[in-house]
């Protein structure tokens, strides 16, 4: 299975509450739900839908699952509600037990084993394994050089600060551009493959 990490970004590299003021506030962080402005249906929620219909099941740090396990079985009868629902889905935690994981279809994988069990997913047989949001967790797969694909949905703002996905570790990783994709609200889908070698 390829890791494909898809996530909301700022101009300045910023991924943390993209979807509501009070989605994550850590570090006195203000401006959630910056994505709004920018966001269309085709271009942007398209680029979502696309990722999720590739893949065989979705991964998540604990935040962020709780975020969407909160909103999404509300809205059955949307396609990609419905899609997130139904698809398999694991999510990375040490404090959440098996009777909280009531989002339908999720897997526990306990902290101090995620990334073993995550190279052996992304080592098994399957299509995508496609992990939103999640800074913390994208931050340790892209630390551990198991991402595959990125697409960064990079919005036209400039947040000052917050929780971003790229280690800062002195360490090089290279991409490859794929394609790029212009909203009419100027937002840019942008899809970088590993580079080869």
């Amino acid at each position: 299975m390829r890791i494909l990490v898809i996530e909301f970004i700022s101009l300045d590299g910023v991924v943390q509450a993209p979807g509501g003021p009070k989605e994550d506030t850590d570090g006195g962080f203000a401006h959630g739900g910056w994505t709004f402005p920018f966001f269309d249906e085709e271009v942007v929620g398209g680029s979502f839908a696309n990722a999720t219909a590739e893949a065989d099941a979705l991964l998540y740090g604990r935040l962020t699952w709780q975020t969407m396990a909160a909103a999404w079985p509300q809205r059955a009868g949307d396609p990609l509600a419905d899609t997130l629902n139904s698809i398999k889905k694991y999510v990375v935690t040490d404090t959440l037990g098996e009777s909280d994981l009531t989002w339908n279809n999720t897997t526990r994988i306990p902290g101090a084993e995620a990334m073993a069990d995550i190279r052996a997913l992304r080592e098994a047989e399957g299509r995508d394994l496609v992990v939103m949001g999640s800074a913390s967790l994208v931050r340790a797969l892209m630390g551990e050089g198991l991402v595959d694909e990125l697409r960064l949905v990079r919005m036209p703002v400039v947040l000052g600060g917050g929780k971003g996905v790229f280690p800062e570790d002195g360490g090089k990783q290279e991409f490859e551009l794929v394609s790029t994709t212009t909203s009419p609200k100027g937002a840019t889908v942008d899809v970088y493959r590993r580079a080869a070698g």
